[in-house]
């Protein structure tokens, strides 16, 4: 497995801190200034990177209204809406993408896109995107995958629906037409997703089966699955965003807002940091915190021969003394010396 890639010449990886991506979509609402102004909150926000979808309606689908070419699930954010009116509301005018990502750039956030075609990839190439991502529902385009394998840059590929064998194939795929780095993002593809339905401690089993990194792209609500997917090993977390989830779109219902995009870049970092390795024993921090423990201290004057008991031996803080397990050994012993009421007990002291 590659441990460190560069996107860009942001370090990703194990050793490094969650890369965070703000998934912009659709949720600029058709305006190019909504757009500008999400790349601003994103930075503000900490993010990384700012990621775009690259597609028009015509390279998507059919300009039909009935049947297959509409969203027939009842339940769906986007139930009764034609496939093609959809993608037209969604879709980022390619125009648009230069100026979005030297509005990234400016604030020093990498940019890059979802090609959903290889019309997509040739356009991107022109602005010199550092990486790509493939969505979930591309993850068996095949042509695709390997026309993004074949720019030489990091390949980034959500996997939601897919079953292990079509992402072996797909994982193939990409590495037999040149690509060197590769990261999975563990993804579940409904909107917004569930933590019952994320599964996320496929992450590890992901890492060992592709020998790759692993990551998390993320439709829940909150960052609650995205900071633990991090202790599990995830090394990126994709979010979609959005200014106000009121302000609507079609992506809203299930985007961060910047407060919770702040909350997600800090808390998946603390997380990453709490993971650390398998330890025992005290860390030096927590060195001058012994100190604090119980120990068998002099509780009451004892004169020299004088038995010690439980009224003149105490188990106590501070920690100076020996330790509480020795308390039962010593009872019944005499003191070698005048002891005073708040020294601690040592070995010399017991006869």
């Amino acid at each position: 497995m590659t441990d460190t890639i560069f996107i860009g010449e942001r370090a990703v990886g194990a050793a490094h801190a969650p890369f965070i991506i703000a998934e912009m979509s659709g949720n600029h609402n058709q305006s190019l200034e909504r757009a500008l102004a999400l790349v601003d909150a994103a930075a503000a926000a900490g993010a990384h990177a700012l990621k775009l979808q690259t597609y028009t309606p015509d390279t998507m689908t059919l300009n039909l209204n009935a049947g297959e070419f509409s969203v027939q699930d009842p339940n769906s954010l986007w139930a009764g809406e034609s496939l093609y009116n959809l993608y037209q509301k969604a879709f980022t005018p390619w125009e648009w993408h230069q100026p979005i990502f030297e509005r990234a750039k400016a604030h020093g956030m990498l940019a890059f896109s979802s090609p959903f075609d290889e019309t997509a990839v040739d356009f991107l190439e022109t602005l010199n995107v550092p990486a790509y991502k493939i969505a979930s529902f591309e993850n068996t385009d095949i042509p695709l995958i390997q026309r993004v394998a074949k720019t030489g840059k990091p390949m980034i590929i959500s996997t939601g629906m897919a079953t292990v064998a079509e992402l072996e194939e797909s994982v193939n795929a990409a590495r037999a037409a040149g690509c060197t780095q590769l990261i999975l993002l563990k993804c579940t593809s409904t909107y917004p997703a569930t933590p019952q339905n994320s599964n996320i401690a496929t992450i590890a089993h992901m890492q060992q089966l592709f020998d790759c990194q692993v990551g998390l792209s993320d439709h829940t609500m909150g960052v609650g699955v995205a900071v633990a997917a991090v202790t599990l090993g995830a090394t990126i977390v994709e979010k979609h965003f959005t200014l106000r989830r009121a302000d609507g779109g079609v992506d809203s219902a299930f985007s961060l807002e910047p407060e919770e995009l702040a909350a997600l870049v800090i808390e998946t970092e603390r997380a990453w940091q709490a993971v650390g390795k398998v330890f025992y024993g005290p860390t030096s921090a927590e060195k001058k915190s012994l100190v604090f423990r119980r120990s068998l201290y002099i509780a009451e004057d004892i004169k020299a021969g004088e038995a010690f008991t439980a009224q003149n031996l105490r188990a106590i803080r501070p920690g100076l003394g020996l330790p509480p397990k020795h308390l039962a050994t010593v009872l019944g012993k005499k003191a070698t010396r005048t002891l005073q009421k708040g020294e601690p007990l040592n070995w010399e002291m017991v006869g």
